[in-house]
């Protein structure tokens, strides 16, 4: 009977793997779930063994675990099909020919490496009036000038700092890319487009340190997650840097207005409270300003050339925003990529080794690569 009730709790959490979590927790779990499949796969198997030691329902335990199991391994066959297409539909995106047949898009038994760490230094890259902002700065470990990436945070505009999720930083260092994790202005006290400006900022400082800190003034891009994608899409898209080589989206918001009309589920995140903070009112307060920090609505022709990443089953962000930005992105014309990945929530990236962190990895140093070589 214990195992029973194991198996039928194991089949409860699979379910994660293909649908979408309904409340807070259950969203944290569905990370783990997606993106550490062959954890519960194999508490799964140990389970399912037991069934030898005897027992009663032995039978319909044994077939509900078998389920579990397909569910939870479920992301690793849907990662490998999703591998399967990326090169040809990326290469094809942005006309190129992929030529790095050193690394595959996924990989099973990458899933159990661990992840590479770079030391970092803290500077602080502006001093305003009433406060200074800091940013952990990751060397490239490859000699020369290089371009400079530019991390965003994410944290609901009002959380979060430079340390967020740091893996990447790191694996953009060895190969050959300087990395600035930023710390922005956070909401309720600054509001859009504080951070956007912070951002401006940081150029400004990598302009003038670019002797110092080995960077290629040239070749800057920008990476933002969840909220620190839709201010890097923001400034990305207004700033009319020069020197900005393109932008990568992180299952970023790029239509506040409609994001406002179809808040997250409140068990989750109060969305419309989060926007408020950050934009300094409700929709109906100032409609103007929810037009103002829509990314989507700057797009043209002369727009720097995006990476979108978004999973489906996110249920903070609706992937429904990535849709809107790529057409917007398509009907002018603008060189992009969107990777979707089928079985993904909000904040899959948590583990880079893991099925969607596996294929945003690869996809995101392609597209640095494309942009700036």
């Amino acid at each position: 009977m214990i195992r029973l009730i194991l198996i039928v709790l194991l089949f409860l959490i699979s379910l994660l793997a293909v649908f979408k979590a309904f409340e807070y927790h259950l969203w944290l779990l569905a990370i783990g779930v997606t993106e550490f499949p062959w954890l519960f796969s194999s508490i799964t198997i140990l389970v399912l063994l037991t069934g030898f030691l005897g027992g009663r329902y032995i039978m319909p335990g044994t077939i509900i675990g078998i389920i579990a199991l397909l569910l939870f391994l479920s992301p690793i066959f849907r990662a490998y099909i999703v591998a399967g297409n990326v090169r040809a539909e990326f290469d094809a995106a942005f006309g190129v020919t992929n030529t790095d047949s050193t690394s595959a898009p996924y990989s099973f038994l990458k899933m159990f490496k661990k992840p590479v760490s770079v030391p970092f230094k803290k500077i602080t890259y502006v001093k305003y009036a009433d406060t200074s902002m800091s940013l952990d700065f990751y060397p490239s470990q490859i000699l020369g000038k290089k371009p400079c990436v530019i991390v965003v945070h994410g944290g609901s505009w009002a959380g979060g700092d430079s340390q967020q999720l740091p893996e990447l930083n790191s694996f953009l260092a060895t190969k050959g890319y300087n990395v600035a994790s930023i710390n922005y202005r956070l909401a309720p006290k600054w509001q859009t487009p504080a951070p956007a400006e912070d951002i401006a900022n940081t150029i400004k400082y990598m302009r003038e340190h670019a002797d110092e800190l080995n960077i290629d003034t040239t070749k800057f891009v920008l990476i933002g997650r969840s909220a620190g994608a839709q201010i890097a899409l923001l400034a990305a898209y207004t700033m009319h840097e020069k020197d900005l080589k393109g932008v990568v989206d992180f299952y970023g918001p790029a239509d506040m207005v409609w994001g406002y009309s179809i808040p997250s589920n409140p068990l989750i995140m109060d969305s419309r409270k989060v926007m408020d903070q950050y934009i300094g009112g409700s929709y109906t307060q100032v409609p103007q300003k929810y037009f103002d920090c829509s990314p989507l609505i700057y797009v043209n022709k002369t727009s720097v050339p995006t990476l979108i990443i978004h999973g489906s089953n996110d249920v903070l962000v609706s992937p429904e925003h990535s849709h809107r930005l790529n057409g917007a992105l398509r009907n002018s014309g603008v060189k992009h990529y969107w990777l979707q990945l089928p079985w993904a929530t909000h904040g899959f990236d948590y583990n880079l080794n893991g099925p969607g962190g596996q294929l945003s990895t690869y996809t995101t140093l392609q597209f640095l690569n494309t942009i700036t070589r």
